[in-house]
């Protein structure tokens, strides 16, 4: 799998606590990697991070990515073959509240690991995390490309598209004829999995609502997003990763979307529809959820991604069915919250085990 380039390696981890973070973390600790991680603080209560117990699978500092001093001494003293940049404010809704925050997390964050990297002497491949909302988003019908405008309408939007602006302006000043470094950035959004409690996700509120009997509330039911399992873009990633690691004319300091086929869309409605036959398929989906009719910030109505790119120079592309991934979703919160006798770490692992065999009867070149 992935060539076995992650088998042995060292590989640091930012934002590692996170969603995204636990996820990537657990299923490099399965190919044979030694993990470090990187975080401020574990975002949400519960935490998947907490639940499988992975800060006793690898070793952490404690800090924020701002912290510039800190995070090059973690870095140096690590000497990591790999670099994954995941730490950021992830959430529009706080965007709003604390723009400052916002801004310094996930533009200097990006600027603080460009920083530290450039100064390494030794092989270390790097992917820089931002997200699809780094386009400017003009809601036409068609995937946005990777040579398409940056931008945003709101703080979250202009920090991702400022971020990756960061990202190119540094490769092109100090990566373009380095001895040891390799970098790229990936750009993918509204993934879907077990242990994602973040505040003003739907999945998370349709969890945090109905394991407590309650109606979840939903802001936009037509909105349509590009849904897609949390380990297709981290599939994504670690396959740029390694191909950046092994060949030689790699595409040091380019941009690669990840996310599912064009057709696989759907509404909000439609994702709580299909969740909700893991709860209870006998309840009318009408008593699932309300609409509030309360948007209290700026929300995107059509995002999609156009990830030609990935496929044709990576070998990536999705490996689940849209009900595929939701079934997944379904069954890791069945297990937390109805199991008697749970093992979420097991459980995890069993679920990255399907993701890759799925992945392997497409004959997706990743696996092979």
């Amino acid at each position: 799998m992935f060539n076995n380039t992650f088998d042995g390696k060292k590989v640091f981890i930012t934002g590692h606590t996170g969603f995204k973070g636990t996820w990537l973390t657990t299923w490099l600790l399965e190919l044979g990697a030694e993990v470090h991680g990187f975080s401020n603080e574990v975002p949400t209560s519960p935490s998947a991070f907490e639940i499988i117990n992975l800060a006793d699978k690898i070793t952490e500092t404690r800090g924020d990515v701002t912290d510039f001093g800190l995070l090059k001494s973690s870095i140096e003293a690590f000497e990591p073959d790999f670099i994954f940049h995941l730490a950021a404010q992830a959430l529009v809704s706080i965007s709003y509240s604390d723009p400052l925050q916002t801004l310094n997390t996930n533009i200097m964050g990006v600027a603080n690991i460009m920083e530290v990297s450039r100064s390494l002497q030794h092989k270390c491949t790097m992917v820089v995390v931002t997200s699809d909302k780094c386009y400017e988003n003009v809601e036409w019908e068609w995937g946005y490309k990777e040579t398409d405008h940056l931008g945003g309408k709101d703080i979250y939007s202009g920090s991702k598209g400022a971020a990756e602006v960061v990202f190119h302006a540094y490769y092109n000043s100090f990566f373009i004829d380095h001895s040891y470094v390799k970098v790229a950035s990936a750009r993918a959004g509204n993934v879907i999995g077990g242990g994602d409690w973040a505040k003003d996700r739907i999945i998370a509120d349709c969890v945090r609502a109905w394991s407590v009997g309650n109606v979840v509330e939903v802001r936009s039911p037509a909105a349509t997003r590009p849904w897609q399992h949390v380990l297709e873009p981290l599939s994504g990633y670690l396959a740029l990763a390694s191909e950046l690691w092994n060949q030689d004319d790699s595409h040091s300091g380019e941009s690669f979307n990840f996310g599912p086929i064009s057709d696989k869309n759907r509404t909000v409605v439609e994702v709580i529809d299909s969740l909700s036959q893991y709860w209870n398929p006998k309840i009318a989906i009408t008593d699932y959820f309300m609409v509030t009719g309360n948007v209290p910030f700026h929300e995107a109505g059509l995002l999609k991604l156009n990830c030609d790119k990935a496929i044709f120079h990576l070998d990536w592309e999705p490996s689940l069915t849209f009900d595929q991934c939701v079934e997944l979703v379904g069954d890791w919160y069945d297990q937390y919250y109805n199991s008697k006798h749970k093992n979420m770490f097991s459980l995890t692992v069993d679920q990255i085990r399907f993701y890759c065999d799925q992945a392997s009867a497409k004959k997706i070149l990743w696996r092979l």
